[in-house]
């Protein structure tokens, strides 16, 4: 009777842990991006960037690619393509993600196109560059400010403050409520 409870007991607790596991990925590409930003400067300049991220879709777009692509190759093959810097499989295309000192680069291998985000060191700026266009985003003006851009494309001096990353996220909001 014992043998048959413990038994029992065991195949509860095995099932019970297949059944909690989650194999939802580590979101590699997603956390490379928000530890970027976590690097680049203080608090409030990691909250523009942000903002200013979530305007230009660039966190929507990685966790995009995490959950459509990225998480399932490390799901079926065991390892992290970004953790690995590996080629990534697309549905449609294979891509690679390139550190350089100028800052990332995410390339198409199947039709060379490229994406980047850059950092000029002259005037102090972060850029998104695709297309043959680059668009800037944020750039520092001293220790306690930055340009950042808005929904309508203009740029705003924001003061790396409470107040002043709450102001940016006021101007961020009412802007994306305005295109719905």
């Amino acid at each position: 009777m014992r043998k048959g409870f413990f038994s029992a007991l065991l195949a509860l607790v095995i099932a019970g842990s297949l059944t909690l596991s989650s194999c939802i990925g580590s979101f590699g590409l997603s956390n490379k991006v928000l530890d970027w930003n976590n690097q680049i400067g203080g608090k409030f300049v990691n909250e523009v960037v942000f903002i200013a991220f979530w305007i230009l879709p660039v966190y929507e777009l990685s966790m995009l690619a995490d959950i459509l692509v990225i998480n399932s190759i490390e799901f079926w093959s065991g390892s992290n393509p970004i953790a690995c810097n590996k080629v990534i499989d697309g549905k449609d295309a294979r891509y690679e993600i390139i550190s350089n000192p100028e800052g990332y680069i995410v390339k198409n291998l199947d039709d060379n196109t490229t994406v980047k985000f850059n950092f000029d060191e002259v005037d102090n700026s972060w850029s998104v560059e695709a297309n043959g266009e680059e668009h800037k985003f944020m750039r520092f003006i001293d220790d306690n400010n930055v340009e950042m851009i808005t929904p309508d494309g203009t740029f705003e001096k924001v003061e790396l403050s409470q107040a002043g990353v709450y102001a940016y996220q006021q101007i961020a909001m009412s802007g994306a409520f305005a295109a719905r």
